[in-house]
């Protein structure tokens, strides 16, 4: 939607500083696991009973999550980081990918997740709201033993737009 311009009149900021649009340029995928449990999803849920909206209109978690599989097996063997931003479902959805691949699929030969680092303004501990450390993701079968780890406690608001633009080399 970005891309195509039908929401051009609702901008709010310059293109240029928005991290949505540079990762649509890019392609990237943004997973957006458990939205419906938001006020967003109400506010859809709204628009779909008064008969607005299709249901279908946005993707399920079952529908993000056969996409990512399709994804990270398309794009994981040259290496895929993980680049979680807050806690919960936010981040236990989208790494199951590998374990659902290796132990569901059976695909033996799925790589983990070449980094993991994590945004939260919650401390991480083991089966926290705000997602586990990242050595309990090695016992899930999420990430390795050997897989680079960081976890940023912060304002996800404030730190991830500084790395988006250290890294788009603004």
């Amino acid at each position: 939607m970005l891309l195509s311009g039908v929401l051009e009149e609702y901008y709010e900021i310059d293109l240029k500083d928005s991290w949505m649009y540079a990762a649509a340029e890019k392609n990237l995928p943004i997973i957006v696991p458990g939205w419906e449990d938001s006020t967003m999803g109400n506010i859809f849920a709204s628009y779909v009973i008064k008969g607005e909206l299709k249901a279908s209109t946005m993707k399920s978690g079952i529908e993000y999550m056969t996409y990512l599989a399709d994804w990270y097996s398309k794009n994981s063997s040259n290496g895929v980081g993980f680049f979680q931003i807050g806690g919960g479902i936010a981040g236990d959805f989208p790494i199951c990918v590998v374990p659902m691949l290796y132990q569901d699929m059976e695909m033996h030969d799925v790589p983990f997740w070449s980094y993991f680092c994590q945004i939260s303004d919650s401390t991480t501990s083991y089966g926290s709201y705000s997602g586990a450390v990242p050595n309990e993701k090695i016992t899930w079968g999420k990430l390795d033993i050997h897989t680079p780890k960081f976890i940023i406690e912060s304002d996800a608001t404030i730190v991830a737009p500084l790395i988006f633009a250290y890294l788009l080399d603004l």
